[in-house]
């Protein structure tokens, strides 16, 4: 039996391999495939956010069950706006502060969407990541359900190699946008209850949240 072929890489610091590696990945998205794609923080597993079979694939190759909801990365701060019931004046301040940035935001998610990121208790946790090659396939394919490129329990990729490494032919296609800027996960920030509550720091420090919002923040 043959083995599976090796998915393509392509190297996003070249212009002709990034613009045919765009258009690979949002071909791969959109026909419900996985790829892996930079971040600012960590390489990310993407799917389409929107296709139920697509997360699914995404929590198998993780290794992963869907008691750990998918987060969803989007291209604009005015994306938010349709996906969850409401934007809090919090939430606003957040945005206009950390995104695109190392920051995620857990709100209740708008009820007409027909999505399944896992056990999410009516919340969706999103992020806009601070990386040209994430913003322009997020613009062209709208959001995507991502975690981190790694099988569950093993360290989190940097790089592509990293990612290739770990899940192989799980995803169609990687981008090569170079090593991580940051290296570490974002800081996960709940708005979902009367006062914002932080689940994990990462990426950005408490203290800045905590001067963005003139107020001590309680963290989970």
């Amino acid at each position: 039996m043959n083995a599976p072929a090796v998915p393509p890489t392509y190297d996003c610091a070249d212009p002709d391999a990034r613009s045919a590696g765009l258009a690979a990945a949002a071909s791969a998205v959109r026909t419900g495939r996985l790829v892996v794609l930079p971040t600012d923080t960590l390489y990310g597993l993407g799917a389409d956010a929107f296709s139920a079979a697509a997360v699914r694939a995404l929590l198998a190759a993780k290794g992963r069950g869907p008691d750990m909801p998918v987060p969803v990365l989007v291209g604009s701060w005015h994306t938010i706006d349709g996906l969850v019931t409401s934007v809090p004046r919090t939430a606003r301040e957040l945005v206009e502060a950390f995104w695109p940035g190392g920051l995620s935001l857990v709100l209740p998610h708008a009820p007409s969407l027909t999505w399944d990121l896992g056990v999410t208790r009516g919340t969706v946790m999103l992020r806009m990541p601070l990386h040209p090659v994430a913003l322009e396939l997020l613009r062209d394919v709208g959001p995507m359900a991502v975690s981190s490129a790694n099988i569950s329990g093993r360290a989190p990729a940097t790089t592509a190699a990293e990612a290739a490494a770990q899940l192989g032919t799980a995803a169609a296609v990687y981008l090569d946008g170079g090593p991580c800027r940051v290296g570490v996960a974002s800081t996960i920030v709940d708005l979902t209850g009367g006062e914002p509550r932080i689940l994990r720091e990462g990426a950005v420090p408490t203290t800045r949240i905590a001067d963005v919002l003139g107020r001590e923040v309680a963290t989970a």
